[in-house]
């Protein structure tokens, strides 16, 4: 079996990168890539194409190491480069699975689980009250969800986007958002909090301390996620539980950050980490330190399943990120019935991905096809 192309298309109007891989019996591999200026275009590039045309695509460790060796001169360990290594390498599984008769979790040793805990990302709307979070949070949960999470950020009048700092008003604001919400939820129901990396140690402590009676899942992104060393501190100054790692590369993008004990639980995003075997190995890495693994996951319902292989095969795994509650593209890029269903995700039994990709709604909602679509 030999790979002879591979394409890219761009969708609209949420940009998703969707990756193809064709070998010359037949067998195609569906994966995406992590959607950002320009990764379409590097996914068809003949820099990163030319170690895998002609080769072997069951190979995949090794193609996946081939195409780091290759784009080694465009920053390899990160960004659009990573993002489109990390789709390929995902359709790669999806063909090795087809070929070998099961599903991709059954190629990483099997799975821990058969459904998959979704926790469901949303915003209250226009209004910025206490009220209408906590609407918003009961509404999402009639759904089925037990697992939620909110974002709560500043409002552009009333910060200094430079300095980091919080004023007292927002920290007030913000516990009276939180705790209407978590007053207003099944005391089973999870509740998470994204910070969105905005602020500095000394102010968004304030807050973390202040959420600790409220047994939250977790504060995401409390600082920005560069520096390992401040984000122990943050971690270790409060029980307030801490997350991150959506924008870190590869394993070795979370080395530092868990032998500092700088997170709880960490959130790699396989859709630009590294794909799928680097997520196995990101979290084989976290289990080390026992700390449970939620993907971040703003992508389709491909990027969605194929991040379930991986969630179902690893022990620590805690939840998976779904984005697109109000997003009718959702349901209509897969020919499969409703992928979500009280608040899980069955993990997949048919070969390869396991699920069937819609064409049609793909030419439907192209902005850009580079040899993605006959």
């Amino acid at each position: 079996m030999k790979i002879t192309h591979i394409g890219a298309v761009l969708l609209e109007p949420v940009p998703w990168v969707l990756v193809k891989v064709r070998t010359d019996e037949g067998i195609t591999g569906i994966g995406e890539a992590y959607h950002g200026a320009g990764v379409h275009q590097i996914v068809a590039d003949w820099r990163l194409q030319r170690p895998l045309i002609g080769e072997d695509p069951r190979h995949v460790d090794k193609l996946f190491r081939d195409m780091m060796k290759s784009m080694s001169a465009s920053g390899y360990y990160q960004g659009a480069v990573m993002s489109a290594i990390s789709g390929i390498e995902s359709a790669l599984w999806d063909i090795t699975g087809q070929m070998a008769g099961v599903p991709i979790w059954q190629l990483m040793g099997g799975k821990f689980r058969d459904r998959i805990r979704m926790y469901c990302d949303c915003h209250a709307g226009d209004e910025e009250t206490a009220e209408a979070y906590a609407a918003k949070a009961m509404a999402v949960e009639e759904l089925g969800f037990s697992a939620i999470k909110f974002d709560i950020d500043p409002l552009p009048s009333r910060r200094d986007r430079y300095n980091r700092a919080i004023s007292n008003d927002d920290i007030a604001h913000y516990v009276e958002v939180v705790t209407a919400m978590r007053s207003s939820l099944d005391s089973n129901t999870d509740l998470a909090i994204d910070a969105h990396w905005a602020y500095a140690p000394v102010d968004i402590l304030k807050v973390a301390h202040a959420f600790e009676e409220l047994n939250l899942l977790w504060l995401e992104d409390p600082i920005p996620a560069e520096n390992a060393e401040a984000m122990a501190r943050v971690t270790t100054a409060t029980s307030t539980p801490i997350c991150t790692g959506e924008n870190l590369y590869t394993r070795f993008g979370f080395r530092e950050l868990l032998q500092n004990q700088g997170a709880d639980i960490i959130s790699p995003d396989l859709a630009k980490a590294g794909g799928l075997l680097e997520g196995r190995r990101i979290a084989d890495l976290a289990d080390m330190y026992y700390v449970p693994v939620a993907p971040h996951n703003i992508g389709s319902p491909i990027e969605t399943v194929a991040t379930c292989h991986v969630c179902a095969a690893v022990p620590n795994f805690l939840a998976l990120e779904f984005h697109h509650q109000e997003n009718p593209l959702w349901n209509e890029l897969i020919v499969e019935g409703p992928l979500i269903v009280d608040g899980h995700i069955a993990v997949p039994d048919r070969p390869g991905l396991g699920v069937t990709l819609s064409e049609d709604v793909v030419r439907a909602n192209v902005r850009e096809n580079l040899g993605f679509l006959d």
